[in-house]
Formats: C-alpha cells, structure tokens, sequence
C-alpha cells in the first residue's frame, strides 16, 4: 500500500503520520523536540519518528514532507529564516538529512496547518480560507482561489501581524500594535496588569464572574474580530478558522467574536465569512506536510 509522510516539527514535540493517500492514517507517533534539560534532540526524534512510522506501516513511505516554524527556502527544500530556536534547522536540507532519494518539501508551520484543514477538517469544502492559531503568539495562513500563499519571501500568512494600533509597542515582528499583541499568551501579563499568566487563566477568571479579567478578555476579542474583518477583506475567504487550544473554550471565544464581526465585517450582499474551530488539533501541521508531499510529487 502507497503512503505518505508528514512530520510537523513545533517548537515542543515531533508530530508524525504515516496516511493514505485519501488521508487514512496508518501509524502516529509523538516524540518531544528537546528533553526536560533543553539539550537539542530535535534532529535525532524526526529520524525517529520517520523510522517508528515506516517499521509500523512495514515498508517506506511513497513521499515525505515536513512542516516547521521560520520561512521556507523558496525551493522549499529547508527552512530559510528561524532565529532563536531549533539551532541547526536553517539551511538544513531534509532529503539529505534524512537520506532519501526524492525531494522533501518543506511548509511552514501554519500554512501546513491550513492545508491540513483544506484537506480533511474545518475547510475541507473551501478554496478561499484563512487560518489563525492562537496560542503564545498568533499564527497564520491563507488559502486563495485554490492555492495557498506563500510570497516573494514566504512572509504571506503571517495574519498575526497585523497592525491594529500604530502608535502601541512593536512585537517581534516590528508590527506595531500588532493582532498577536493583542490577544496572544505572549503579552496576557502585560494585558491584565500583571494578574494572569496565561489567556486560559484570564478566560477561566472571567468565566468565573471576575470581572477586571472579562474586560480585558472581552477586549481581547474585539481586537481579534476588528482585525479579522480587514483580513476578510483584503483576502475574501469563505471561512475563517481558528486554532490553538485556546478553541476548547467554545461559546466563550466564537459568541462574542461573531458579534463583534457582525458589527465590523463587510458584508455585500449579506455574505458573510463563516467562523470555525479547527477540527484537527495538532494532527493538522502533519496532515498538511503530507498533503503537500503527495502534491509536490505530484507536481
């Protein structure tokens, strides 16, 4: 039986799956990026993860394809761009890497995640599709007429950074008041006056009837919907899909956000972009790499 694949790299654990190529998955394994004691083991977990994955399914895979933070090669053959962390990953080209005779392609992060919802989740029915992953940061994709964009540089998708306040602080990317400060882990002490750690603890809080905590929550929304009606209108998806663990939350994230894009969306003629959880969790990253693999052979 001919398989693929695909193999997310994130930042914390090594998503492998070997899947059909209808998108049945074979096998799965997890293994972690970097042990407890920040020792680099990266490298060494993707061969493993690709060498569990084809002794569970019994033969190699038909294709292979990575997803991993930074931006990708233009040959899209390694990762380009991706200072800070995963030492040794820039410029690594994965097909010598990991001794295989055909080309791996290689995605970022987050627009394997959106591939992976194109194909077989939350966007499965749509060619026009954007994607936001909130977690500590906010990631991002997007999908047009059929074919993700990627940019002269790889920069296009990076919906987080947007700019919502010109006149606020710059985040990593130099954006100011950017989307991901807004509602991002990374800036939630700075957004609650120092009270909470996380976005799950100021939402339990507010969840809880704190009432300092709902308004920074409810304002933390508004942004999210103020910048995702510019976004509808720069790209015109058909749906918008939201990720991260942030989603679990429910009715507590997507009814205030729906409001507030009722109010802020353009919306000709009635139409209006359709909201959604992911569906993939942190499989999508893996279904897209695979996806991308089986096309770019294809291709």
């Amino acid at each position: 039986m001919s398989y693929v694949l695909g193999i997310d790299l994130g930042c914390t654990n090594i998503k492998g799956l070997a899947v059909t190529l209808a998108g049945d998955v074979l096998a799965e394994v997890s293994l972690p990026t970097q042990e407890e004691a920040g020792r680099r083991i990266w490298s060494r977990n993707v061969r493993l993860v690709c060498e569990r994955l084809s002794k569970t399914v019994g033969h190699k895979p038909a294709v292979l394809g990575i997803a991993a933070p930074g931006l990708p090669a233009r040959d899209q053959r390694s990762i380009a761009y991706m200072p800070g962390r995963l030492q040794g990953l820039e410029g690594l080209v994965w097909s010598k890497f990991l001794a295989v005779e055909h080309p791996v392609p290689v995605l970022n992060d987050a627009q394997a995640a959106l591939l992976g919802e194109a194909w077989l989740g939350a966007a499965s029915d749509c060619r026009n599709a954007i994607l936001l992953t909130l977690g500590t940061g906010v990631g991002g994709a997007a999908m047009v007429d059929g074919h993700l964009l990627r940019g002269h540089i790889g920069r296009a998708g990076h919906l987080g950074h947007i700019s919502l306040n010109p006149d606020a602080e710059v985040d990593v990317a130099n954006t100011p008041g950017s989307l991901e400060s807004a509602i991002g882990d990374c800036t939630v002490q700075a957004r609650s006056g120092g009270r909470f750690l996380s976005t799950k603890a100021l939402l339990e809080a507010a969840l809880a009837g704190d009432r300092p905590a709902a308004e920074v929550w409810r304002r933390s929304v508004k942004s999210l919907a103020a910048g995702l009606a510019g976004l509808i209108n720069v790209l015109d998806p058909e749906i918008v899909v939201i990720g991260g663990g942030i989603v679990r939350s429910g009715d507590a994230l997507f009814r205030p956000l729906r409001a507030d894009l009722k109010r802020f969306e353009w919306r000709p003629g009635g139409h209006k972009a359709r909201v959604a959880a992911a569906e993939l969790g942190d499989r999508a990253g893996a279904f897209g790499a695979a996806w991308n693999a089986l096309h770019h052979a294809i291709d």
